[in-house]
């Protein structure tokens, strides 16, 4: 295994490029034209911290004033308002490749079809064996639903057309609400004039009459329209993270800048559970010069907490690569030419996963 002195061209890749770095992999056959070895990076945890937020806009009918008066409905949306309202918060950690920790794969001249699976940005996957990646999850697209008709143009009837001042369009659009209500009563009770000639037909007329009528009450009690969106944040976590604005959050604005104070803080803390002991510098010295083979994470852990001033939003516990060390697995496991040994590694941190022969 040989350390590579990686020069400061090799800049950290921008987070929004690594993201989707376990949907694709490499393989990559050692040759003699490449020295029988491959070159990977041990990976560096970020977190991706995704918030959920429902956008309600809120319209008001043109005939609220009037929606108690004729239909006894007394919560009528009386005034134009959007609200947002923030649902969850999730965490997740991906892996970007650490410049400080990159090395090269060796297998002894001879080995039976050596190879490695690498993501595209170099991290490892697995050394002598099929690597599956996880499949990315379906990026989040607003998604709408609606409460009331947004044109309701097509029941404006010639007689609520010439009714003239809004009152008066009130009571007609009124009467018309209870008439359809009348002739949908008829069809269900069998008393109609023109009953529908079967089933299918009876639930088309009376879908039909239901429209009419939802778009005629939302004339009097408003619409609601609510759009769900996500908003991702990533943090590289290099120590403990104690009340950091994560990002502010307001009802008339949705999610702001950590700095824009129009907003409630949402705030992050960030305890570490388990840690590498440090080496004094000689110790330190002495066990990279004896680390050969294949260099792997032994990631720490830290828990996590996002909250607000009210309500926590989410709590949880995760491997963080930076809190660990790097441990090797000895070079006598690959130089077996008939039975090479299989080992599968979490892209994510750099831990193994498995081991077989």
């Amino acid at each position: 295994m040989k350390h590579i002195a990686v020069v400061a061209v090799f800049m950290l890749l921008s987070v929004s490029l690594t993201l989707a770095q376990t949907t694709r992999v490499e393989k990559k056959i050692a040759t003699k034209a490449t020295g029988y070895g491959v070159t990977y990076s041990l990976p560096k945890t970020v977190f991706i911290i995704t918030s959920e937020m429902t956008k309600i806009t809120r319209k008001a009918g043109q005939f609220y004033k009037y929606a108690d008066l004729y239909l006894g409905i007394k919560d009528a949306i009386v005034e134009d308002q959007i609200i947002y309202e923030l649902n969850k918060v999730k965490l997740t950690n991906k892996g970007i490749p650490d410049i400080d920790k990159t090395y090269i794969v060796e297998f002894k001249p001879g080995t039976v079809a050596p190879y490695v699976y690498l993501t595209e940005d170099g991290l490892l996957c697995s050394i002598n064996t099929d690597y599956l990646p996880a499949v990315a999850a379906a990026s989040d697209t607003p998604n709408a639903t609606e409460s009331g008709i947004m044109n309701v143009s097509g029941v404006y009837t010639e007689e609520l057309l010439k009714a003239g001042i809004v009152a008066r369009q009130a009571e007609v659009a009124a009467k018309q609400i209870f008439l359809l209500r009348e002739r949908k009563l008829d069809i269900l009770t069998g008393n109609a004039e023109n009953m529908p000639s079967d089933g299918d037909a009876m639930r088309m007329v009376i879908k039909g009459l239901e429209d009419q009528e939802q778009m005629l009450t939302s004339l009097f009690v408003g619409r609601t329209t609510q759009e769900t969106f996500t908003h991702d944040i990533t943090l590289i976590p290099n120590g403990a993270i104690n009340e950091k604005v994560l990002f502010r959050f307001s009802k008339r604005q949705g999610i702001l800048d950590a700095d824009d104070l129009g907003g409630e803080p949402v705030l992050i803390n960030l305890r570490i559970t388990e840690q590498a002991q440090e080496l004094p510098p000689k110790e330190a010295e002495k066990k990279e010069k004896s680390m050969k083979g294949i260099i792997y994470n032994m990631p720490g852990k830290a828990r996590i907490e996002i909250k607000t001033a009210q309500n926590t939003l989410y709590v949880g516990e995760h491997q963080v690569a930076q809190f660990g060390s790097q441990e090797s697995l000895a070079p006598v496991m690959f130089e077996d030419k008939k039975t090479p040994v299989k080992v599968t590694f979490y892209p994510e941190t750099g831990a193994i996963k498995q081991i077989d022969q």
